[in-house]
């Protein structure tokens, strides 16, 4: 009887451009030198399996279609991290210290290895896909350990850059003195602040651009916060300020995403009041110098009010204003120790009696 055919596989080691830590299992018949020598190790199969399979070091043979990647090399996830985080392929090749074309090839890499696209080529600029935004911050997570890894080898320690975001309201409040007493704690930390629109903040937080917001709204928020509490807001005015009593309320305000400014004209509108924005600024200096002046009233909450030494106008003929809601946001994933004592610091900071 004739016994049945077998065919043998040879492994070689290839060196593609897509995957080098790959091995090819390149068939062949038992009885042809050329394809399968003793001296390589061979996997007998079928004759009518006459095909290329993968094989991953110190696996087994597997059917095409399965996963068979190893791993995922960590520069291609820090790549795909540093292009999300400054939302340019231009940014992420000068910090990393490489072409703009190699970025390219790096995601391009990534994508062909995971086999789906993690960046939205239909949405402008750097946009991620669902599956895009479960990479990255699960990499960010990833690399987080592989850093703490090098650290305990290299015996180095490098700082931490933790990137905060704040509300405008606060933007010239005591919270730049703040952060900066907090490095007694950690000297080796440093910061990247910036100032923007609540919901361009709490976006930019969940993709794990920023590690800690702080921000205020006008009522409860409904997602998580490390910590949420209240404010009071009060009427500010000088001995200067005068009122028209049938024209509308002056208002000196931060403007744009101001929380503050929400609450003061959603009450002057329900109390069938109009108003009238007569000084705009991002600068709190500028904004109580034109409050001292007497352009208008502000809303402020009464805890900044008596820091600032402004004058609390308890019995204005004007609407009573609703508490604040301030929340600090941390981000997911990753060593978050200093992120979470950072956030406990500031909160304590901002609710600390004024003196």
């Amino acid at each position: 009887m004739r016994t049945a055919e077998k065919t043998f596989v040879s492994i070689i080691r290839l060196r593609s451009a897509h995957n080098p830590r790959l091995l090819e299992i390149i068939l062949g018949d038992g009885n042809d030198p050329r394809r399968a020598t003793r001296d390589r190790p061979k996997v007998p199969v079928t004759s009518d399996r006459r095909r290329c399979i993968v094989l991953g070091r110190g696996r087994e043979p597997r059917e095409p279609g399965a996963d068979c990647m190893l791993n995922i090399p960590t520069d291609l996830l820090r790549t795909l991290v540093a292009v999300t985080e400054m939302r340019s392929f231009t940014k992420a090749a000068q910090s990393l210290g490489v072409t703009q074309p190699a970025v390219s090839a790096q995601i391009k890499r990534l994508q062909y290895l995971l086999g789906y696209e993690v960046l939205d080529k239909s949405a402008p600029g750097v946009s991620l896909t669902p599956r895009g935004e479960i990479v990255v911050h699960n990499a960010r997570r990833l690399l987080s350990i592989n850093d703490e890894i090098l650290q305990l080898t290299s015996g180095h320690i490098p700082g931490q850059a933790i990137r905060v975001g704040i509300p405008i309201d606060y933007a010239g409040s005591k919270l730049p003195a703040t952060l900066i007493r907090f490095r007694q704690h950690w000297p080796n930390i440093s910061y990247n602040v910036s100032s923007g629109p609540v919901e361009d903040m709490l976006r930019d937080l969940k993709q794990g651009e920023l590690d800690l917001v702080l921000a205020l709204f006008t009522e409860k928020p409904a997602i998580p916060a490390r910590h949420v509490w209240t404010q009071e807001s009060v009427w500010v005015h000088s001995a200067a300020t005068k009122l028209d009593p049938e024209g509308p309320v002056p208002l000196v305000s931060y403007g744009g995403d101001s929380a503050c400014q929400r609450i003061a004209v959603a009450a002057l509108h329900r109390a069938g009041l109009d108003c009238n924005f007569v000084f705009t600024s991002h600068s709190q200096v500028s904004l109580m110098a034109a409050v001292e002046a007497g352009f208008g009233v502000m809303a402020v909450p009464r805890g900044r009010a008596i820091r600032n030494k402004l004058a609390i106008w308890d019995d204005a003929p004007l609407p009573k204003l609703p508490d604040i809601y301030c929340a600090i946001l941390v981000r997911d994933g990753g060593d978050r120790t200093a992120i979470e004592e950072l956030a406990d610091y500031v909160k304590d900071a901002i609710l600390a009696p004024s003196s």
